[in-house]
């Protein structure tokens, strides 16, 4: 079994709905079992800043799929709820990343983990904190609440938007 950590975002149509609707779907994926998942959070999109804010979220699930296996189901997902994949950063119904898988680092073309901008993006290190504040990225060997402190202060913005 692994631990694995997706991070959930959202910023078109009922964006809680779409974040909690994927965390169902997570919790009927065979061989996996979800965790715990931190609170839903708005915050400020990348990249393309004329878009609708997000919700984000992060879930934890123990898993016994390997993680290209894991990354397939949560595309299918993805698909299932309607997600179009047009060009970067544009705006999404769903989007669910593999964060961290254990303490392995994989780097293909098509998985790239732990996340490469994990380290960069305050959406994720919030909830991540919440869930996980001294798990230690793989790589940089820095714990979640560290990385957080790291980031400058006027960053993105992340407000919570619903706790529980």
């Amino acid at each position: 079994m692994e631990t694995a950590y997706i991070g959930v975002g959202s910023n078109l149509g009922d964006r809680e709905e779409n974040c909690l609707g994927a965390v169902d779907r997570m919790v009927r994926m065979p061989a996996c079992r979800v965790t715990g998942r931190a609170d839903l959070f708005q915050t400020e999109p990348v990249g393309v800043r004329d878009q609708d804010w997000f919700v984000n979220t992060v879930v934890r699930l123990d898993t016994a799929l390997d993680a290209k296996t894991l990354l397939k189901g949560l595309l299918r997902i993805e698909t299932d709820m309607g997600r179009v994949r047009r060009k970067r950063w544009d705006a999404r119904t769903i989007d669910l990343d593999i964060l961290l898988f254990g303490e392995r680092t994989i780097d293909e073309p098509d998985l790239r983990v732990p996340h490469p901008l994990l380290h960069e993006r305050r959406f994720v290190l919030v909830p991540l904190v919440q869930l996980a504040p001294e798990l230690r990225h793989p790589v940089l060997g820095a714990s979640m609440r560290e990385l957080l402190a790291r980031l400058p202060e006027k960053g993105q913005a992340v407000t919570v938007y619903k706790t529980g």
